[in-house]
């Protein structure tokens, strides 16, 4: 059961997660816990709170999820307060090597974990959905999102422990081997903004995480090849001047406007 106050640490690549956060935060929030939300990309682990709750929220990616955020969950401080953790995650079908990992990271280092639970929402990559079924995959999700929320308020919530794929998918990641690690994919796969389009008003800059694009003043944004393809910019770039080259058709999808990420 969690405490009087949670710290929520998330990130969310084109809004799915943070809509699936704020409404687990809004049903906190009902039942008198206050909620203190951090953007992963802004926080710094070892600065947490041993005496809240603390909440872990991202999204799949390559059946795992993104390095940055395992780095922030592998630097999370040891604690022997057994303080409360739980966690949520966003996928569009399958993931497999996340839930029993960070229940091994989150135990070894002294934690007490309470929940996990993945929310399926719709894809952001590869074959974007019909605007109708997305609503529909949304509005499932949150539903799912409201009834674990619930669930950690009365301690009625579970994490599963880790499985062999899961741990074999999450060391194989480790071991270098993820598409975001890769210097061929980054190659073959590199973003870029078309010139033609792009009004240089900087957006994708300040939306990326891991501040893997740069623009000089006036000039067309530059993307390196640090890039770990959460789509923020491909996907909330206003003139759609950023390519997805693994999109089918260069169809897109976001499910919050970016100023949601600019706050």
């Amino acid at each position: 059961m969690v405490k009087d106050v949670i710290d929520f640490y998330y990130f969310s690549g084109t809004g799915n997660t943070l809509l699936v956060v704020q409404k687990m935060s809004d049903v906190f929030t009902e039942k008198g816990i206050q909620v203190n939300l951090h953007p992963m990309e802004r926080s710094k682990p070892d600065n947490i709170n041993l005496d809240h709750t603390i909440g872990l929220g991202f999204p799949i990616a390559e059946l795992s999820t993104y390095n940055f955020v395992w780095k922030f969950i592998r630097g999370l401080p040891e604690t022997d307060q057994n303080t409360e953790i739980f966690m949520v995650d966003t996928l569009a079908g399958i993931s497999g090597g996340v839930v029993g990992p960070v229940h091994e990271i989150v135990k070894k280092k002294g934690y007490h974990p309470i929940g996990a639970r993945e929310i399926v929402m719709p894809p952001n990559i590869f074959y974007i959905e019909d605007e109708e079924t997305s609503k529909e995959k949304v509005q499932r999700g949150l539903i799912r999102a409201e009834q674990y929320a619930g669930e950690l308020c009365t301690g009625n919530s579970q994490w599963d422990k880790s499985s062999i794929f899961s741990r074999t998918v999450y060391y194989t990641s480790l071991a270098g081997l993820k598409i975001t690690e890769s210097s061929l994919n980054q190659k073959l796969l590199h973003l870029k903004t078309d010139e033609a389009k792009c009004k240089s008003c900087g957006i994708c800059v300040k939306l990326c995480p891991v501040h893997n694009i740069t623009m000089d003043e006036g000039k067309t944004p530059e993307h390196g090849f640090n890039c770990e393809y959460c789509l923020r910019c491909t996907s909330l770039c206003p003139r759609g001047a950023i390519s997805c080259p693994f999109n089918y058709q260069g169809k897109t999808y976001h499910a919050v406007k970016a100023k949601e990420f600019l706050k």
